[in-house]
């Protein structure tokens, strides 16, 4: 029997493939943005902080005011958002008041201080995320999404016809992608 070169003295080492948190493409970073890939904890809480030191907030305007700075690239989740919220207060850098239906955030006089400790270490965590990615590339990646999600509805839903007059919308919508990136730049002349 021939043994695979690593398998070893009776211990077999297996290879994973590296995850990938996107659909396709090569290792490296995704190209829409953190859709692709999640943030770092740390980003969140370094952008929780920042923007509770301009102003208090509440929940939904952090996660608002993340997305407006980063142009759409990141759009943090409730998942994310308030863990790291309810993280900070037990930190005693944030705390909460009721406001209305909801709650606002805002920075303790320890949070303060840490921020201005801490400011150049904090950095603009809006920017690092979207790696410098033009706006469009988060447009593009929620139409990309969405598109996925109607192309599986004509799947479960729609006839022999309609599926194939999908795969051929799709193959033109391919080819004329194509075809932008094969036109001549304007700004080349």
């Amino acid at each position: 029997m021939r043994h695979h070169p690593d398998h070893h003295q009776g211990t077999c080492v297996r290879h994973h493939h590296r995850r990938h948190n996107r659909m396709w493409g090569p290792p490296g970073p995704p190209p829409f943005g953190p859709r692709g890939r999640r943030a770092a904890r740390g980003d969140v809480r370094a952008a929780v902080l920042l923007l509770l030191a301009e102003e208090p907030r509440n929940g939904y305007a952090l996660m608002q005011d993340i997305e407006e700075r980063s142009e759409g690239v990141w759009r943090p989740s409730p998942g994310s958002i308030y863990p790291a919220l309810a993280q900070l207060e037990d930190e005693g850098l944030v705390e909460a008041t009721k406001e209305g239906s909801g709650r606002v955030f805002a920075l303790t006089d320890t949070g303060r201080e840490h921020v201005e400790a801490r400011r150049e270490d904090l950095g603009e965590p809006w920017k690092a995320v979207s790696g410098g990615r033009p706006k469009e590339a988060g447009e593009l990646r929620d139409l990309l999404m969405q598109l996925g999600a109607a192309a599986m509805q004509v799947v479960s839903a729609g006839n022999a016809e309609q599926r194939q007059r999908a795969v051929e919308l799709l193959t033109e919508t391919r080819r004329g992608l194509y075809r932008i990136l094969a036109e001549d730049d304007p700004g080349d002349e």
